[in-house]
């Protein structure tokens, strides 16, 4: 008997697929997007779907888990830094002190990450509140070139650094998910 989990998709067709081209939200007839900025936030939002998508149909214990000895990681450990960060950009641009932590001192967002239906439910809501209140903050500025807050950073450093965020996680929960019930795909 093996410890192993068994690996499996839910894609039928293309068996190294999460899911179905047919049933995949993040696939579209629409044509590729026009201009940087939309490219960026176009891979922003699937980096986004993503990591939903691996996240998707697990229970508490399961999300909460710590499927990739010794890292502290979890996918809702993965939830809760990323909600963590993108409070953290906004704060980068925005005048006076920047925000408080949502979860504590460094790596809390792990650390602390626990298999209770209540903080699952308060992780997901706190990404999407941090994920749009930061989209709002970049959205002032059309200008990809412009240098914003105490450090003048480029607005598009900071689009560019988001999806590079958001595919390096994705990779981790991509681990994470086989671990936990063998599921693999993109």
């Amino acid at each position: 008997m093996s410890d192993e989990t068994p690996r499996w998709s839910q894609a039928v067709v293309y068996q190294d697929m999460w899911v179905d081209p047919d049933d995949d939200p993040r696939e579209s007839d629409a044509p590729s997007p026009d201009g940087e900025r939309a490219t960026l936030e176009d891979y922003l939002t699937n980096y986004r779907l993503t990591l939903l998508m691996k996240c998707e149909g697990l229970d508490t214990e399961q999300l909460a888990r710590r499927a990739v000895p010794p890292s502290t990681m979890s996918l809702l450990g993965l939830l809760r830094h990323l909600a963590e960060v993108e409070r953290d950009w906004r704060g980068w641009i925005s005048p006076g002190e920047p925000p408080s932590k949502l979860y504590g001192p460094r790596d809390a967002d792990f650390d602390d990450a626990a298999a209770e239906q209540e903080m699952v439910d308060a992780a997901y809501a706190d990404l999407v509140r941090e994920q749009a209140a930061t989209d709002a903050a970049l959205a002032e500025y059309p200008d990809l070139g412009v240098r914003v807050g105490k450090k003048a950073i480029a607005v598009r450093e900071l689009l560019v650094h988001r999806v590079e965020e958001y595919a390096r996680h994705c990779g981790h929960a991509d681990l994470l998910r086989e671990c936990i019930d063998g599921r693999v795909g993109q």
